[in-house]
């Protein structure tokens, strides 16, 4: 059954970064905001890492885009903690293809579930686990780089990282500029 969206998509052209989740937790389905739970980091470090220059509130999301930001997760129909998704939950070729349209330069999952299951799916890769799995990934989706971003996610505090995001950062504001200056 096709459900509509939980949350829409913050997706058009020109962007540089697309953030992407699993789905939408109960608070965010609920209050109609990505990274909405209190004691979930995304907003936070947005800011702190320097792809924003104030910390934006959750309710503020569809601005991402201004700051060369897209948001939009593997499950789009469904929300809830990982363990509570479908088996159908997780939707790769429609991730695949809005990429496609979109043509961002990056694609940053903001946690190792939705990049596993979306790299197996369409790559037959399996990701590294540990640190190891963070960064930089050699597949693309045309240009578009991938990249795997330890979860903000305050039940995630164990294997929480923030100098992947601080790297991502860095590669964001270096190609915001470039395309800014064109």
């Amino acid at each position: 059954m096709n459900r509509p969206y939980v949350l829409p998509d913050v997706l058009r052209g020109g962007l540089i970064t697309v953030f992407c989740g699993s789905a939408v937790g109960f608070t965010s389905a609920r209050v109609g905001a990505y990274y909405a739970r209190r004691g979930n980091r995304f907003w936070a470090v947005l800011h702190e890492a320097g792809f924003t220059d104030r910390r934006l509130d959750p309710a503020e999301y569809r601005l991402v885009s201004g700051y060369g930001l897209g948001l939009t997760d593997l499950a789009k129909h469904e929300f809830g903690n990982d363990s509570d998704l479908s088996a159908e939950a997780y939707q790769s070729d429609a991730l695949r293809k809005k990429i496609e349209r979109y043509q961002p330069r990056v694609l940053a999952f903001t946690a190792k579930t939705p990049a596993r299951a979306f790299l197996r799916e369409q790559f037959d890769v399996r990701l590294a686990t540990g640190p190891e799995g963070y960064g930089l990934q050699p597949q693309r989706i045309g240009s578009t780089r991938l990249w795997v971003l330890p979860s903000t996610s305050g039940r995630a505090q164990t294997f929480w990282q923030p100098r992947p995001w601080h790297q991502l950062a860095r590669f964001h504001r270096a190609e915001r500029a470039r395309a800014e200056g064109a």
